[in-house]
């Protein structure tokens, strides 16, 4: 087996592991919302746990997804071609998991500290 068999196996399985994140997050966000639904005193903040939880699960799959494009455009496929193709990847990634905390948290994250109120570190 070659370097770049191993290395291309290496990401499919760091591949199947993001998209793993994604649907048993997006179960797991179900799962736990449902019963939230059904009692009476969580039922008005269950909706939102239950999105909190889903966009938690895309991030860290996306995240996750990122690090299978970043290692097989280096290692596998090192053609300006390939590069290209990774940076659009990557920004349509980025973009995506930006207006999914924007959505999850309703404020910019440059702004968060002011529901907070105090300074993030």
């Amino acid at each position: 087996m070659t370097f770049e068999a191993v290395v291309e196996a290496a990401v499919r399985v760091v591949e199947v592991v993001g998209a793993a994140i994604m649907v048993f997050g997006g179960l797991a966000a179900l799962l736990a919302g449902v019963p939230r639904m059904l009692r009476a005193d969580t039922r008005p903040t269950a909706y939102q746990a239950m999105r909190r939880e889903l966009g938690r699960a895309i991030l860290l799959g996306l995240e996750v997804l990122i690090v299978a494009d970043i290692i097989r455009t280096i290692v596998v496929e090192p053609t300006v071609e390939s590069v290209l193709v990774l940076g659009a990847i990557v920004i349509i990634r980025v973009l995506l998991s930006f207006s999914l905390e924007v959505e999850m948290d309703g404020v910019w994250p440059w702004a968060r500290w002011r529901t907070s109120g105090r300074p993030e570190a």
